[in-house]
């Protein structure tokens, strides 16, 4: 793949990214849910049309292993979406710059998992046996994932990057709109914005670890590996704004993505005596999150009754 290729693809994505923050969601406002829906299906529609560009430049094999890994990858991030929710409540993050904080985090996002991509790639094609390290590696994944189910607690307190963070740089108590840092008495404040940003980065290398290994076991293709990732990640941040007012309704994702993650590594682990065609591999994944959807809708989950003392 030529380098020039690879400068004007990087270069379209970011200015995509600068136009979706500056132009077409300019302003400190809350961005709507039906304008979050719309946004979601523009990027949505925007890596379809890729994957039939790939179809007819490099065939329909590389085409249909872009569809997988974008699958993959945004089943993934939509199940990230639940930690972006708990981190913005946690931090109380006023709705108006919770886009900024993931329009950063997205460019963070993209830089950290494209060094994520080569390293992998290099390692598994230089040293094989990694493969079934990472397969084996995503089916402990998935199995912790399914162990724990919907009831899973992230705790930012905990997140080293955020004890350090508290330690080496003064941070002011209240937010300052979209500055991630301000000027006081002479001095540089971090204002809780970017503390924010700082912990959803570092929540993105964790989620790496998973989203990673799993696309490799579809691809080893650098540039299929990257551009499916680098979609799904583009269509967070709208993503994250159309569902984050329906997130409870799908409680069943997390056992189908526990499921997809054990799949995709037993895959990875079978693939010396056994390489699964593509298609199958796809329709396995497919399916598994349309019955877990389904399934979140049919057998809605019931509230916890409250552990307060009814009043006297």
């Amino acid at each position: 793949m030529s380098i020039w290729f690879w400068i004007i693809f990087n270069a379209v994505i970011l200015v995509l990214l600068f136009l979706d923050l500056t132009v077409w969601n300019r302003g400190g406002r809350v961005i709507p849910f039906k304008e979050a829906l719309f946004s979601s299906a523009v990027w949505i529609a925007l890596a379809l049309a890729f994957a039939a560009f790939i179809h007819q430049w490099l065939g329909a094999s590389k085409a249909l292993e872009f569809v997988t890994g974008y699958i993959i990858e945004e089943a993934l991030s939509v199940d990230n979406l639940f930690v972006f929710i708990l981190l913005f409540a946690y931090f109380k993050v006023p709705p108006e710059q919770e886009r900024t904080v993931l329009f950063w985090g997205i460019i963070g996002a993209l830089i950290m998992r494209g060094i994520f991509i080569v390293a992998g790639v290099a390692l598994v094609q230089r040293f094989h046996w990694v493969l079934y390290l990472f397969g084996a590696f995503l089916v402990y994944s998935g199995f912790q994932l399914l162990r724990e189910g919907d009831d899973e607690q992230v705790d930012p307190s905990r997140n080293p990057v955020l004890k350090l963070t508290r330690k080496l740089v003064p941070v002011t108590e209240e937010y300052h709109g979209h500055s991630f840092f301000i000027r006081r008495a002479g001095k540089t404040l971090a204002t809780p914005l970017f503390v924010v940003l700082l912990v959803v980065e570092t929540t993105d290398v964790l989620f790496a670890t998973d989203s990673i290994p799993a696309i490799l076991a579809i691809s080893r293709d650098p540039f299929i590996v990257y551009t499916s990732n680098v979609f799904a990640v583009l269509g967070l941040r709208s993503l994250f704004f159309a569902l984050s007012g329906l997130m409870k309704i799908f409680h069943y994702l997390h056992y189908g993505l526990a499921v997809i993650l054990m799949f995709i590594g037993a895959k990875m682990l079978a693939s010396a005596k056994y390489e699964m065609p593509t298609w199958m591999a796809l329709a396995v994944i497919a399916g598994v999150l349309a019955l877990s959807v389904i399934a979140s809708v049919m057998f809605p989950k019931e509230e916890k009754p409250s552990s307060a003392a009814p009043p006297a």
